[in-house]
């Protein structure tokens, strides 16, 4: 074997990459054959590399006859693509929520019945990483103030014993799974457990040589049932995962803050929380335009007027989650919500918008109006006299203010780097926001009294954060 031999080798794996052909030695699912990628490049790369010079550093490789040069030439791997992995699509979502699916995910892959839906749904509604909900402990649940908790131990940021509100269904779904665990103890040994035994005591513990139950099942033995699940559901490759990131997104998507959202994952950072954060433009516009303050034209500019901050009524939410596209109109750097004009009636004052109290401002344009801020401070600058430059910035100073408070109720729901991100002031931008308001007013407006309701409920869910998490 000769430098030229490796040549070659690399040259064939480089180019089976380009051209998308399948490996001669890596197998994939079951039937089908590997084929050759990027990542996949790597590592064989990265595995060959460190088994030749760890051959050629230990003597192995000239007991073997192997050339040095064969070895040297053997290239880096070069660095690795790590990709943030997608939540789950809908319909996936829905197959791998559905009682059917779920049904033969326990019947025909954990036959014994050792927890694997119960573990699998507990990833789902938790999301909690696989390994957290696989060590769970037997003593795992409990009740505080009523309310059904869980408690498990967070794993990478070493955040131990920490307690998360579950639903009333997981928290009886576990319950059950407790009383098998039981079960399956005293039919071992005949007995029920000590208080020290229970103590270390796995709600999934493993069958094999396991007598004690302290041994959890492994990950390995999970990932095997779920992905021949998901192979026999036919709906691609998923993995568990991403259970993690569809519920980071749903609840970004339902209103929570960043701060909330990395509050409830248990990541020690915001940055931790933004790799599972998954929007598209679309969404974070929709998200921000939720977010309204008070123009510069009312008596309280900046004051925000989605965030309610007492409880409200049934008949209060009902009024305050009306559809934006019911209540208001697009405007010049906001929104109008003088309902003639929002009718289709013309302006009595002329299209006025920034003197007017009907006018606010959302997070969609917040970068629209710093950038007036700063052409407001320039003229201000430029003014031939002081008397001149304090009389424009007293003219300007409420809408320094209505700026200063949406920045603030951004900056409240972890969105406000993501608001000066996006510049909805560019033409193609607005015209699709005024068309996609007005679909969305043209779809309401031909549902039902039922479907009307349902999606006040769901706007009301929308607008406050805290229901998000609850």
């Amino acid at each position: 074997m000769t430098a030229d031999h490796m040549h070659q080798f690399v040259a064939d794996q480089r180019q089976r990459e380009r051209d998308g052909l399948v490996s001669l030695v890596a197998r994939g699912r079951p039937g089908k054959q590997s084929i050759v990628t990027d990542n996949t490049r790597q590592r064989v790369f990265h595995r060959t590399r460190r088994l030749l010079r760890g051959a050629l550093e230990s003597g192995e490789a000239e007991r073997l006859g192997l050339d040095r040069a064969f070895i040297a030439a053997m290239p880096a791997p070069g660095r690795t693509v790590r990709r943030s992995r997608p939540p789950f699509a809908d319909g996936v979502a829905r197959a791998l929520a559905d009682e059917t699916n779920l049904r033969g995910l326990s019947e025909t892959y954990d036959p014994f019945d050792r927890g694997l839906r119960d573990a699998w749904e507990t990833i789902i509604v938790t999301g909690r990483r696989c390994g957290e909900v696989l060590q769970l402990r037997l003593d795992c649940l409990g009740r505080y103030g009523g309310l059904p908790m869980l408690w498990h131990d967070q794993t990478k940021v070493g955040n131990y014993d920490q307690a998360l509100r579950i639903p009333e269904r997981v928290h009886q779904l576990l319950q059950a799974r407790q009383r098998k665990t039981l079960t399956l103890f005293e039919a071992r040994n005949n007995r029920p457990p000590t208080a020290e035994e229970r103590a270390q005591m796995a709600l999934f513990p493993t069958n094999i040589r396991n007598r004690d139950g302290h041994r959890p099942l492994s990950y390995k033995w999970f990932h095997k049932g779920f992905k021949l699940w998901i192979d026999d559901l036919d709906i691609g490759r998923w993995v568990p995962h991403q259970a993690r990131h569809s519920l980071a997104t749903s609840l970004l998507r339902a209103g929570a803050s960043l701060t909330h959202v990395r509050r409830y994952l248990g990541h020690v950072s915001e940055r931790m929380a933004e790799h599972y954060i998954h929007l598209t433009q679309s969404d974070l516009e929709d998200v921000l335009q939720y977010v309204w303050v008070a123009g510069p034209g009312s008596p309280s500019p900046g004051e925000v007027l989605t965030e309610p901050t007492t409880p409200l009524t049934r008949e209060q939410a009902q009024a305050l989650a009306i559809d934006l596209s019911r209540r208001s109109t697009p405007a010049e750097g906001g929104f109008c919500t003088f309902q003639p004009v929002v009718d289709g009636g013309a302006c009595p004052w002329n299209l006025d918008c920034h003197n007017c109290d009907k006018f606010v401002l959302s997070g969609a344009d917040l970068l629209y109006w710093r950038r007036k801020r700063e052409q407001w401070r320039l003229l201000a600058e430029g003014a031939p006299d002081d008397a001149t430059a304090d009389y424009l910035h007293r003219y300007f100073e409420p809408t320094a203010r209505a700026i200063d408070g949406l920045e603030k109720a951004l900056a409240g729901l972890g969105l406000l780097d993501d608001a000066l991100a996006l510049d909805l002031r560019k033409p193609q931008d607005y015209f699709h926001r005024v068309w996609s308001t007005a679909f969305r007013a043209a779809d309401l407006a031909g549902a039902g009294d039922d479907e009307q309701s349902e999606y006040s409920d769901t706007c009301t869910t929308d607008n406050n954060p805290k229901q998000g998490i609850a």
